[in-house]
């Protein structure tokens, strides 16, 4: 029987939609054809944001609810008119990414059911230089949305300061973004040192709900994510669907709409008549150019001030200058003793040895086996392959240690979204800062305690997503 399919046309390029009523959002019951026909209706909105750009793939073939998987090289099989671009990644590796320059193309990466865009902040031309810089309002858990608003309009007068123009759009998930359009004469690193500005200077004028803290332990408020800008990292661009239940989008907003807006009042629904009718919000980003040398200026202030660089992802090898990169809560030694050359020999032993062990397809895991001493009391609960699996895992918990549970505050559950091969895997930790200390309970083994690696012969580093998955181990 012939698979199900429908052609779409768009000017003089055709693109074979499979699948067209799968149902990718099951409480609305929109199908893959309704979140193609979604982008052709917004267009040139995701081209503004997404267009020109490599692009990582993060594919739901199963829908909104299914397990995503990120796919950075171009598939094989795809369209003579659909552009790649060679990037380069931190570990070293190459891959070809797509580049999406029109309806046509966005409609072919939505069939490979990619629900959001996810671009790199630079062009396809300029590979090294970025032409925008991000600003990521994230949220710790139990902030409400007023809050989000508030820091979002806090980080427009930081902009503003350093003659920056701010583009916002809600996130379509839990926080906003604050894009600008900058000149392309600066390096990654840079616009990250920028962005780390920003955030230090919105904390500044904001210190009771905004945070430039990396660590989730020493989080309140909203969190900046300066570390968006990394090189490799990409965000939701523009218009982009979210695989939230009711297909929810993020969407440009003019200033004026920010501190009244609600991010649920955008979805895949509602969007494209609210596109028809005003246009697009954000479409003044390309004709407003700033430069950063204002906001380098307030990052040497800083610097100055005892303020210097701060932490960045895991996965990315130690900078120059950067702080001890371990957690406050285990952090057993001073500052200083971290940045020796025999703790980078230490460092690049223990990577080696951790290459070893995957390399061989075995070996056991590390995981936490007692309680360390810790300026920041927390302990790991559970990791999972679904979130769903983690939460199941702290709910256990809890029922073990009542009185634990009763004195936590919603904060003080930290759950996060960790990058595997080619999937998000959880891990859930326990803040037991509102916990009195005789009842604070010991770390105890991992329930559930999942290894995102082990379905791999030949699992590479830990962290390093750029290849796309091997083999599974069979049996």
């Amino acid at each position: 029987m012939p698979k199900e399919q429908e052609v779409l046309r768009f000017e003089d390029r055709e693109v074979v939609i499979t699948n067209p009523g799968k149902v990718f959002f099951e409480a609305i019951g929109a199908t893959k054809l309704d979140l193609v026909r979604y982008y052709a209706a917004v267009a040139p909105g995701a081209l503004a944001g997404a267009g020109g750009r490599p692009m990582a793939l993060k594919r739901f073939v199963n829908g909104a609810a299914g397990e995503a998987f990120f796919q950075k090289r171009a598939p094989e099989n795809r369209p003579e008119w659909l552009r790649t671009v060679t990037l380069s990644f931190p570990s070293g590796r190459t891959a070809d990414e797509i580049v999406v320059d029109d309806a046509a193309g966005l409609a072919w990466v939505v069939n490979l059911g990619c629900i959001d865009l996810n671009p790199h902040p630079v062009r396809a031309d300029d590979l090294d230089h970025p032409d925008e810089l991000r600003v990521d309002l994230d949220p710790v858990p139990g902030v409400g949305w007023s809050q989000i608003r508030d820091v979002a309009m806090v980080t427009k007068e930081s902009l503003e300061s350093v003659g920056l123009v701010g583009w916002p759009k809600t996130s379509g998930s839990r926080g906003i973004h604050v894009n600008v359009r900058i000149e392309r004469r600066w390096t990654y690193p840079e616009v990250r040192r920028a962005a780390l500005a920003i955030a230090r200077d919105v904390e500044r004028r904001a210190p009771d709900i905004a945070t430039s803290k990396w660590w989730k332990e020493e989080r309140h408020g909203v969190f900046l994510d300066y570390n968006q800008n990394a090189k490799d990292r990409t965000v939701a661009s523009a218009y982009s669907v979210r695989p939230l239940p009711d297909a929810r989008v993020s969407t440009p907003l003019s200033w004026a709409e920010v501190p009244t807006c609600e991010a649920e009042a955008f979805t895949i629904s509602t969007v494209p008549a609210r596109f028809a009718e005003l246009g697009d919000p954000g479409a003044g980003i390309d004709a407003a150019v700033g430069s950063l040398e204002g906001v380098l200026e307030l990052s040497r202030k800083h610097e100055a001030q005892g303020e210097g660089d701060a932490p960045w992802p895991p996965n990315y090898r130690k900078q120059e200058g950067e702080p001890p990169r371990v957690q406050p809560s285990r952090q057993r030694r001073p500052a200083e003793d971290y940045a020796t050359p025999e703790a980078e020999v230490e460092r690049e032993k223990n990577r080696a040895a951790m290459e070893r062990r995957f390399a061989a397809g075995g070996g056991t895991r590390p995981t936490p086996t007692g309680r360390r001493r810790s300026n920041v009391p927390v302990i790991e609960i559970s990791r999972a392959k679904t979130k769903a699996e983690a939460l199941e895992g702290l709910e256990r918990w809890k029922v073990r240690h009542p009185k634990a549970a009763a004195a936590l505050e919603e904060p003080d559950v930290l759950v996060d979204g960790m990058r595997g091969r080619s999937s998000l895997w959880y891990r859930v930790r326990v803040n037991l800062t509102h916990v009195p200390e005789a009842e604070r309970p010991s770390q105890e083994p991992l329930d559930p305690d999942y290894d995102p690696w082990t379905e791999y012969a030949f699992p590479d580093r830990s962290g390093q997503l750029e290849r796309a998955p091997r083999t599974r181990r069979s049996g």
